[in-house]
């Protein structure tokens, strides 16, 4: 199967351009898994960083992966409303092992009322060169941060109204 099953526990990994690990979240309940998206949902999981740190998040999440953009999204349920944290990255594959992606390190940081920032524009720009980022991947990796401008604008996907809200209640009912 190329993707995680609804219903089933999954840990996702980040790498970044050289094979090197980024980051692991543990224990990502899928609430759907389809060859194109996967949502997942967690709350309080630990996340481990490849400089051996280890924390915990603070609040459920809803997750979004999709086959063909190159973005994902972490909507966070917060008292003061939805808070989302999007990653400018490779689509996700799926191994078995984990759902796994390479992060480019530009973000954008999106607040409840859909105002945003894009985030660590220079440590893109750091690792684009260290990394040796040809012109095809820098391409897409443009597209991709332009993608997710306008589904944000546009209320689109993960950013729709009602999205977080539904697929938390659905976390709720199965946790």
């Amino acid at each position: 199967m190329d993707f995680p099953e609804t219903g089933s526990v999954i840990e996702i990994q980040s790498y970044k351009h050289d094979g090197t690990l980024h980051r692991i979240w543990e224990e990502t309940f899928i609430l759907q898994g389809t060859s194109k998206e996967i949502i997942g949902g967690n709350d309080r999981i630990r996340v481990h960083e490849a400089n051996g740190r280890v924390w915990r998040t603070r609040e459920p999440a809803i997750c979004y992966f999709h086959r063909d953009k190159w973005f994902n999204t972490i909507g966070m349920v917060r008292s003061d409303g939805i808070h989302f944290y999007c990653n400018v990255g490779t689509p996700f594959v799926w191994d078995e092992e984990a759902l796994k992606y390479i992060d480019y390190d530009l973000d954008i940081k999106v607040f409840p009322d859909m105002t945003y920032h894009v985030l660590d524009e220079d440590e893109y720009e750091l690792h684009k060169r260290k990394m040796n980022y040809p012109p095809e991947l820098e391409q897409k990796i443009s597209e991709g941060l332009e993608e997710l401008q306008s589904w944000i604008y546009q209320r689109k996907g993960p950013f729709e109204p009602s999205f977080v809200e539904k697929w938390y209640e659905r976390f709720l009912f199965f946790r």
